[in-house]
């Protein structure tokens, strides 16, 4: 039973790593909660304890942790290229019987990752500018603290559209991902966004390459077991991209300037930015899948017992 468990779960693991690896574009520094023994190690937030993930019965709707990281990338919007750092992105999944599948994220948010600085900080962002307020704002922008621009990318809503088939191709996306853009600096006050809500980027991933497959198993505690109940799929070194998402202009910035600062953020960015001008790269990307390996036998409980087990490793 557990080769086909593989088979199947394969797809998902390849399928979620390129589409999570999307989410942590720029990253948030929101620390990990628990260090699991064993296998269970990469799994620091999965959601097993969420409703949809403990109501999931093993028969009609499966349960699964999954964890998607990568070391480095960039994202480009418009005329401004980022390199990222470190990014991590974990979330539940729930199976069902019929092919489709729901993505639960941790309570505390799906994304941990190391922030980016904007190059060039405020300087590169708007500056020169013929805007005369925007001018006496450059004037003052030598002191690097008040230069220094952080990026944080954040959901803005549930994925949508995933393709489980497009997981193990390349060139077709997997998933679409909505996300706007925190812009942090003194001068652009606590709520200057790219995209919105209302109006987000959508990230489209797609494999750029296939990745190098591992499977090992392991009981519920972490410990490596050939007859152990739980199973992990390993998906290593892909590199990811999209380059087909809109960037909508800046907005909310600049401590009540009645839309100056966004005008010549946008101005100098060559925001918005139409699809085909902007992409997104993360490089060797690492995923990790684990579920049990028949979740069927522990039916109706089988996200009970994914809880069980994960919690069983937390040390």
């Amino acid at each position: 039973m557990r080769f086909p468990f593989g088979a199947r779960v394969a797809t998902t693991a390849t399928a979620l790593g390129t589409a999570l690896g999307a989410f942590a574009t720029m990253g948030t520094a929101t620390a990990a909660a628990s260090v699991p023994n064993g296998e269970w190690a990469p799994f620091t937030r999965c959601p097993v304890d969420a409703p949809a993930m403990l109501a999931a019965d093993g028969l009609a709707r499966t349960p699964q942790c999954v964890v998607s990281t990568s070391p480095s990338g960039t994202i480009k919007l418009g005329k401004t290229t980022v390199t990222t750092g470190r990014t991590n992105l974990q979330i539940g999944v729930v199976q069902n019987s019929d092919g489709t599948s729901s993505v639960v994220a941790p309570a505390g948010g799906a994304l941990v990752a190391d922030s980016a600085t904007v190059p060039g900080g405020l300087l590169g962002l708007m500056c020169p500018s013929d805007i005369p307020a925007i001018t006496g704002i450059c004037e003052q922008l030598g002191n690097s603290t008040l230069n220094k621009i952080t990026a944080t990318v954040e959901s803005v809503g549930a994925p949508y559209d995933f393709d489980q088939t497009a997981g193990i191709l390349t060139d077709q996306p997997i998933v679409a991902i909505p996300v706007r853009i925190h812009l942090e600096n003194p001068f652009l006050g606590s709520k200057c966004y790219i995209g919105t809500a209302a109006d987000p980027i959508v990230l489209r991933p797609e494999n750029r390459q296939f990745p190098e497959f591992g499977l090992s198993f392991f009981r519920g505690d972490g410990t490596v077991a050939d007859d152990g109940e739980m199973s992990r799929i390993n998906l290593t070194g892909a590199t990811q991209n999209d380059s087909s998402f809109a960037v909508p202009g800046a907005s909310g910035c600049g401590l009540g300037m009645f839309g100056l600062i966004d005008a010549a953020v946008n101005a100098k960015t060559g925001l918005p930015s139409a699809a085909g001008n902007n992409s997104l790269t993360l490089n060797s990307a690492q995923t990790h899948l684990a579920g049990l390996n028949a979740p069927g036998t522990v039916a109706p409980d089988a996200g009970k017992r994914l809880a069980e087990n994960w919690h069983s490793a937390v040390g």
